[in-house]
């Protein structure tokens, strides 16, 4: 028999299994520490210090941060440790926004819950913190700086989950703050709308921008025809908001809300999945059997599309031409119902119900409007909803169902599997499986973070596919050099139900992804229809569709372009006078990572000891567009790849003294 180790918790002896932490130790025997920054798909940062324990021998601990070891003796709720829990809440607190009952997370603010929780009604400590604007300059997340507690659980996602960094800590003390590069709104930044940021933060410090109220306007234009479309993630994560359990299948109770709230029509977003699969599908093989450049990655998550445009413009023509199942469905049906109904095309309004700020986003690219009219008006969050519903007085719990309206309000399970990582692949591969050949030998493969490989035989033919969440992982597959024929990716982790727009919980991101993933699965057990190819209101669209290439191109194509995220005049880091020696830093991410930063602090210490004086005057910009040959300088106009010190300074001084000669 095994020997077992044990340590011993609050005078209660409990067995040593691999945890990684004292955290997850505590956890296992149902003591949950409070915890700030502390989430397990992150490093441990420890910066909190609200998971203390006292551990003998050793004093006070951070649980999250502390490998248990055998025969430790634990303790997690002495005096000393209740005072400083206690005290670190109400330092929080002072250093924090108090308007709670106006705020979005009011229902789920940790720090809320956390203070109730210890008895705390005020902070004996006063902020000496100044009141600063909030940042509206992006379409998906709202920036409130007044409720931010520095526990940098947004940096770490933004820098770890999706390899991008836009925010990071600036400055010390008092002054510290979590911002983006030069404090700039973060619309201007490489940001790619995934919400991750929100998701993690604890205080509603960043948050989806919200467009409920707009919607409601708009409910009230008899003149207009408002029209809902729902994505599949939404019906198992709207019943959080009414107290139903996590991944309860509340489609028929939704679609009776959302009529009562004054939508005239309600449809599903998967039956435009299904269209997507059909494309989709048709795409591949038209790539796989003609020996074109493969892989093909899906696009039915804008912040990846964004992304590739941003930082992988030479794999867009592998990225599939099929628009997103969002604006695929805003673009069908604006058409459709514009010609059934007689309606001018501008006064039918398509608002999109989505678990993703992305969407938002999306929603205003150029690319998805027609003559400055868009394919879908507004998109409001799965929470937006909820708090509509609220509002609206509507009892959820006791709302019988309904059905969404025909011909577009019926999707395959497939199509529901959308909502979930991995969903879109199994949706092809089920259509190929049925319009091909049958699918054999499936091998799956999850010992890389992030990543599901795939290997079946099609028809006969061995075929490898790729799942990814998080773009880091992606950054991880491309660089093994490993070859695939498709790729699916989606920036959140678990897919759009982990998406920002989804309820907040104060359950483990894990087991609250788990649940809602398992939610859509039995939603596809009980629907009849398994494929896009069974759905007979799809067939038929399709059809009619088929018949006009350049209409099937105009209504469920698109093309997407490199995005460049030059800043024209850039930030200016040490002003010139008139007529002084303009240089240009790239702090954009291929450079970042390449020492750009350091590099500006050096050229900046340069400026002091070379006796520039006034004849440089130095800026930050966030990318030159050639990021292999990073860290790039700009000197007078003249590129200084590789840049270093030295280099610099030889290329400043070599202009300053052509100038002079001039």
């Amino acid at each position: 028999m095994e020997n077992k180790q044990f340590v011993t918790v609050n005078n209660v002896k409990v067995p040593l299994e691999g945890e990684k932490n004292i955290l997850e130790l505590l956890r296992k025997i149902n003591i949950n520490l409070p915890t700030f920054c502390y989430h397990s798909e992150l490093s441990v940062y420890g910066a909190c210090r609200l998971c203390v324990v006292e551990v003998e021998g050793r004093g006070v601990m951070a649980a999250c941060s502390t490998s248990p070891w055998p025969e430790m003796v634990i303790k997690t709720h002495s005096s000393e440790l209740r005072k400083i829990r206690k005290m670190s809440i109400e330092l929080l607190l002072a250093g924090h926004d108090q308007s709670c009952p106006t705020c979005h997370r009011s229902d789920s603010c940790k720090l809320r819950m956390l203070a109730s929780q210890f008895g705390i009604e005020k902070s004996r400590f006063l902020s000496k913190k100044k009141e600063e604007a909030l940042d509206y300059s992006s379409p998906s997340l709202v920036r409130d700086p007044n409720k931010c507690v520095l526990c940098g659980d947004c940096v770490r996602f933004c820098r770890e989950v999706q390899g991008i960094g836009v925010l990071d800590f600036a400055h010390r003390g008092p002054n510290a703050k979590v911002c983006t590069a030069f404090d700039q709104g973060i619309g201007g930044t490489e940001c790619i709308n995934c919400g991750g940021c929100a998701t993690v933060c604890p205080t509603g410090a960043i948050a989806p921008a919200y467009q409920h109220d707009a919607v409601w306007d708009i409910l009230s234009d008899s003149s207009k025809l408002v029209v809902a479309q729902v994505a599949p993630a939404v019906r198992s994560t709207i019943g959080e908001m009414f107290g139903f359990k996590e991944g309860t299948d509340l489609t028929g109770k939704m679609t009776s809300a959302l009529r009562l709230v004054g939508f005239q029509k309600v449809y599903d977003t998967a039956f435009a999945a299904d269209l997507t699969v059909l494309e989709e599908a048709k795409e591949f093989l038209d790539k796989f059997v003609n020996g074109k450049k493969l892989p093909l990655f899906t696009s039915c998550c804008p912040a990846w599309v964004k992304y590739a445009e941003q930082y992988l413009p030479e794999k867009l023509d592998q990225v599939s031409t099929c628009k997103s199942p969002q604006q695929m469905f805003g673009s069908v049906l604006k058409d459709y119902l514009a010609r059934e109904l007689g309606k001018r095309r501008e006064d039918i309004v398509v608002v999109s119900v989505m678990p993703c700020t992305a969407k938002k986003f999306e929603a205003k690219r150029d690319e998805f409007k027609v003559d400055g009219n868009p394919d879908v008006d507004y998109v409001i969050t799965t929470h937006e909803l909820g708090l509509m519903i609220k509002e609206a007085g509507i009892r959820m719990e006791e709302l019988e169902s309904s059905a969404m309206d025909m011909p577009m309000g019926l999707g395959s399970g497939s199509a529901l599997l959308f909502g979930n990582s991995g969903g879109v692949t199994e949706a092809v591969v089920r259509h190929l499986g049925r319009a091909v050949g049958p699918v054999e030998n499936v091998e799956k493969d999850s010992s890389v973070k992030g990543v599901v490989k795939i290997a079946a035989e099609v028809a006969g033919k061995k075929v490898k596919l790729a799942v990814v969440q998080g773009l880091n992982a992606l950054n991880s597959l491309l660089e093994s050099g490993e070859e695939f024929h498709l790729v699916e990716v989606m920036a959140c982790p678990g897919g759009c139900i982990g998406g920002a727009g989804a309820p907040q919980s104060e359950k483990q991101r894990k087991e609250l992804i788990e649940a809602r993933t398992e939610g859509l699965a039995n939603i596809d057990r009980q629907n009849v229809l398994k494929t896009a190819n069974d759905n007979p209101f799809v067939a038929k669209v399709h059809a009619e569709l088929s018949q006009d290439e350049h209409r099937v191109h105009k209504l469920l194509h698109t093309h997407y372009h490199a995005r460049t995220r030059v800043q024209e005049e850039g930030v200016s880091v040490l002003k010139g006078e008139e007529g002084a020696l303009e240089v240009k830093v790239c702090i954009g991410t291929g450079c970042f990572l390449k020492g750009s930063q350091d590099l500006l602090k050096e050229l900046l210490n340069s400026a002091e000891t070379q006796s520039w004086g006034k004849r440089v005057d130095i800026k930050a910009t966030f990318c030159m567009e050639k990021c292999g040959t990073g860290p790039n300088v700009l000197v007078d106009g003249e590129s200084v790849p590789l840049a270093t010190i030295d280099k610099l300074v030889a290329s400043i001084d070599g202009k300053l003294a052509q100038k002079v000669k001039v």
